[in-house]
């Protein structure tokens, strides 16, 4: 009895359950590496595997957008971990960056307040 198109066979590998699916092509794959006939990718081929790879991923923005969300949401949880962060952006402004920034402030308003002092007549040349 011939079987019609789109049933699935109830023997073979395909008919097996994903466990043994697994064990039969491991032994599989270890035979082929005692053998020497296995092949292994080369630095560059996995490179460009893994361009190819995330190059295909990236199209789906929706999926990129929800991978950041998840990765954001993950590492804000960490609440030591953002206190170092913060402690981080502390450091690479440097203490005296916010005392500089108030100087300049000063030093603007210094002179606002001197063109205002003088009133507009010095303003004009």
């Amino acid at each position: 009895m011939a079987q019609q198109q789109g049933q699935s066979s109830s023997r073979g590998f395909a008919a097996m359950d994903e466990k043994q699916q697994r064990s039969i092509a491991s032994m599989g794959g270890k035979a082929a590496h005692e053998k020497g006939t296995a092949h292994e990718f080369s630095s560059e081929e996995a490179r460009a595997a893994g361009r190819k790879g995330g190059a295909a991923v990236s199209r789906n923005r929706e999926h990129m957008a929800a991978i950041g969300r998840k990765g954001g949401a993950a590492v804000s949880q960490n609440r030591g971990h953002m206190a170092q962060i913060g402690r981080k952006g502390g450091e690479a402004r440097g203490d005296g960056a916010s005392a500089a920034q108030g100087e300049d402030e000063r030093e603007q308003g210094d002179s606002d307040e001197q063109h205002v002092e003088a009133g507009p007549q010095s303003r004009a040349h």
